[in-house]
């Protein structure tokens, strides 16, 4: 029986083990919260209760031949993922895993400069969290190479899907910029990105970095009306970039205005992976509940 180890078992991490165990795998998956714990005990999967942020509440874990998954974002501030690292702390004391797959994203480029991002581009994150997310590789990678694990690196981009539509920004009316002001950026549903997951386990190797991506891109402008229209909600007013840098929070700038378009050939390649939501209109159908329009 295959077994497998989901650190931080979310969004993403719930549909993974929800594939796993319907293949016959034996899924244990830890989460820090007692009340997601019990829900995922409900549902038939071994859960480990604990902090990222704190290591001293880590139980021994078990880890010898398991693949192991780690999907759990970096902390909210500075440049360095010290829960990457107290996790790399605690597991470096255990038996080996078989395989480790890291859940970091696209933000590890810089959003500065236009054209298409490959695995080869330079990793020159303009954000904190991209420097983050930079860290948490790093440090990934140092531990491959210190125990002989194999790495698989998943650089993803914006994840949407059910329950993760940008629906308070549309309803609250947040301004849009321009559509001939916005540049091309890249997403992936949630369902296809957990496929995308249990591929690179299967089928990774040591030192593989994907890009993931639907490999469709659309401006962030047009998702927002795509996702408004696929609510049957209003479209949010456009505003010139010039407006923008005066009223958009930073981090919302910067993903409005990004202008890159992501390749996921090695992904499609490599990996044999086949895409159910290439299309943003067939990804958003999926994603909203039939009866949420008006």
């Amino acid at each position: 029986m295959q077994k497998v180890f989901i650190a931080g078992c979310g969004y993403i991490g719930e549909r993974v083990a929800q594939s796993y165990c319907e293949s016959g795998a034996e899924v244990t998956c830890l989460v820090r919260s007692a009340e997601v714990g019990t829900r995922l005990e409900a549902a038939g999967f071994s859960t480990v209760v604990a902090s990222l942020d704190d290591p001293a509440t880590f139980p021994p874990l078990d880890l010898a031949d398991r693949v192991l998954l780690y999907l759990a974002p970096p902390p909210g501030g500075g440049i360095t993922d010290t829960r990457a690292r107290n996790f790399i702390a605690c597991i470096s004391k255990t038996e080996k895993p078989a395989k480790l797959v890291y859940m970091s994203a696209t933000s590890v480029y810089s959003r500065s400069g236009d054209g298409v991002v490959t695995e080869e581009s330079p990793t020159a994150p303009d954000s904190a969290m991209g420097k983050r997310r930079l860290d948490a590789e790093a440090a990934f990678q140092e531990y491959g190479t210190a125990t002989d694990v194999p790495i698989v690196i998943l650089r993803v981009s914006g994840i949407y899907g059910p329950g993760r539509l940008p629906l308070m920004q549309i309803t609250q009316g947040q301004p849009l910029l321009n559509e001939h002001e916005s540049g091309p950026s890249n997403r992936i549903h949630a369902d296809d990105l957990a496929a995308v997951t249990i591929a690179a386990a299967e089928q990774g190797i040591a030192g593989d970095i994907f890009n993931v991506s639907d490999g469709h891109p659309s401006s962030m402008t047009s998702y927002f009306n795509a996702c408004a229209d696929a609510l049957g909600l209003p479209r949010q007013p456009q505003i010139t970039l010039t407006e923008a840098r005066l009223v958009m929070s930073p981090l919302m700038l910067s993903y409005v205005s990004q202008s890159q378009i992501v390749d996921n050939r090695r992904m499609l390649e490599r990996l044999n992976v086949k895409l159910r939501y290439k299309e943003l209109s067939a990804g958003l159908a999926a994603s909203v509940p039939p009866d949420s329009c008006p």
